[in-house]
């Protein structure tokens, strides 16, 4: 039985991408929305896996192309749906996890009972007297050495003090001598003893412990062999017809074990599917329904790039053999002209349009940077002094030395400039006017996403005033102020679009929200001190609004 889905909708009229879009930043195509609104209608249908997906889930969409040449589509679930992996509707796991009879269920069966078992042990009412016995015999040793260390301390002083006024005898101070011994001595005594006590009631704990240790060292050994037979087990293919295990895909790409839930994203699950069907994979896409995770920035009906840490080296191998689109995060579009807003003998301020990169990327292309190095000013001593994102246009301040860089760099470390921007959000904010404090971290399951993180991230900070709202798309749209008073990685960006921001995304976000023409975020201003000159510098871009 093949679960290709024929589209309902008639698609004649939709026009059939040439190549394959990347998987990691993409737009989708009419398609891919076509069949993920299907396989919604689908869900919502069945009220336990619509339960299930309200709580958050990743799905994904593969358009094909079947032997005849007709088209259709496949879909897929980021690892479980409604407690399965097995779905009616959906493409099945690259290796079933969940058979009851199966080698993965019965040793992990065989991990759990010995986890019981160990935690059997750590509570049982010998090892938790044992434990406790030493605990206590330690705190009363430690009152009582200190109690004597105190009383051999005020002894001492009294001996000095006689000793400082002088006059003693030879008996006398031999007598002093003899009490400063003595008190050694016992405190020598005492302490052997104490240790004596302890030992014999460690003598107790220890075999106790050992048995827990061994059984733990046998949980992690077990733990480990089950996950390297779990990966050797998950063999993908590719376009070209290979097969290769995700254990041998992720040593090759980063000699590292794959990570937990390697191989059960919904895109390589579709790509697998496909090509054991010799299903030519069209294009490709993944779509967030239900809740937001905590932390994250998971909009539902938004679109998302595959995830890096699992995803990237997998799909590197799978999407071997088609003609796959760049990914257009790691290398900028065409620079055209840029507009210089600013120049002095010291620093350049240009009007950076959206598409081009600050800097040089990992895959090469080129950067303002570049162009202001090789086509304007001719010389390598430029330096940009901040960045914006690639999609992100305006104003961008570039240092002609490295002490008129540093010096900048130390005024933007110091919050000594500021910034504001001019957004469009996809909606319009419960307030007008506010401070967002949500602190960043790096999400490095997804790079380069940025989440909400109150443990580990820093301090992000951003004052927002709406200054206009207008009809977009169909769609009333804000029209915000934004001075970031820190400057985090894609602050604005999740500000705008986190359910404790704005709750709005900047219209276009790829990453944080839904995929447009181009991101609807601009730098108009900046002021700062001139590095040398120490004179106030307030620039204002020169291109029209966006939004107008």
């Amino acid at each position: 039985m093949t679960l290709l889905h024929r589209f309902k909708s008639d698609i004649s009229v939709v026009e059939v991408p040439q190549r394959f879009n990347n998987p990691f930043y993409y737009s989708p195509h009419t398609l891919c929305t076509m069949a993920a609104d299907e396989v919604r209608d689908m869900l919502s249908r069945e009220k336990p896996l619509a339960d299930d997906a309200a709580q958050g889930k990743m799905f994904g969409v593969l358009i094909v192309r079947d032997g005849d040449g007709t088209i259709g589509y496949l879909s897929a679930f980021s690892g479980l749906l409604a407690g399965r992996n097995n779905v009616d509707g959906f493409v099945p796991p690259i290796f079933d996890l969940q058979s009851p009879d199966g080698y993965f269920k019965r040793e992990e069966n065989g991990i759990s009972a010995l986890n019981r078992k160990i935690k059997e042990a750590e509570c049982s009412d010998e090892y938790v007297k044992a434990i406790a016995a030493v605990e206590d015999l330690k705190r009363e040793m430690a009152s009582q050495l200190t109690a004597m260390r105190d009383d051999m301390h005020n002894s001492k002083q009294k001996r000095d003090a006689m000793r400082a006024v002088g006059g003693l005898t030879p008996d006398v101070e031999a007598a002093l001598v003899r009490e400063s011994q003595f008190q050694k001595a016992e405190l020598k005594r005492a302490t052997a003893k104490w240790q004596h006590r302890i030992a014999e009631c460690e003598a107790v704990v220890v075999p106790l412990k050992n048995s827990v240790v061994a059984m733990k060292e046998e949980r992690k050994q077990r733990s480990a062999a089950l996950q390297r037979w779990l990966f050797e087990q998950f063999k993908v293919l590719n376009a070209n017809g290979q097969e290769k295990s995700l254990l041998a895909i992720f040593s090759e790409y980063s000699g590292i074990v794959p990570p937990g839930g390697a191989g059960e994203c919904a895109a390589p699950k579709l790509l697998q599917y496909a090509y054991m069907n010799s299903f030519a994979p069209v294009a490709i896409a993944e779509f967030w329904v239900g809740a937001s995770p905590q932390g994250e920035v998971r909009r539902d009906g938004c679109y998302y790039g595959a995830c890096k840490s699992k995803c990237e080296p997998i799909l590197g191998f799978m999407l071997q053999g088609l003609d796959v689109e760049e990914n257009a995060l790691e290398r900028g579009g065409d620079i055209g002209n840029i507009d210089i807003v600013f120049e002095d003998e010291h620093i350049i301020v240009v009007d950076k349009p959206s598409g081009v990169l600050s800097v040089p990327g990992i895959m090469g292309g080129m950067s303002v940077q570049q162009w202001l190095r090789d086509e304007y000013l001719h010389s390598n001593e430029l330096f940009v002094v901040h960045r914006l994102d690639m999609a992100t246009s305006g104003l961008l301040v570039a240092a002609k030395s490295m002490e008129v860089y540093k010096e900048m760099q130390r005024l933007f470390a110091e919050r000594k400039v500021e910034k504001q921007y001019i957004a469009m959000l996809d909606g319009i904010p419960q307030r007008n006017e506010g401070v967002i404090e949500l602190p960043l971290a790096a999400d490095y399951e997804n790079r380069p996403r940025q989440k909400v993180d109150y443990t580990a991230g820093k301090s992000a900070v951003t004052r927002y005033k709406v200054v206009d709202t207008l009809l977009y798309n169909g769609r009333r749209c804000a029209v915000v102020c934004f001075e970031p008073v820190t400057g985090r990685t894609h602050q604005l960006r999740v500000h705008a679009a986190h359910s404790g921001g704005l709750d709005c995304p900047i219209v276009g976000d790829a990453l944080y929200g839904t995929p447009g023409e181009r991101l609807m975020l601009h730098a108009s201003r900046i002021s700062f001190i001139h590095p040398v000159g120490k004179e106030p510098v307030t620039l204002e871009s020169n291109s029209t609004a966006f939004y107008v």
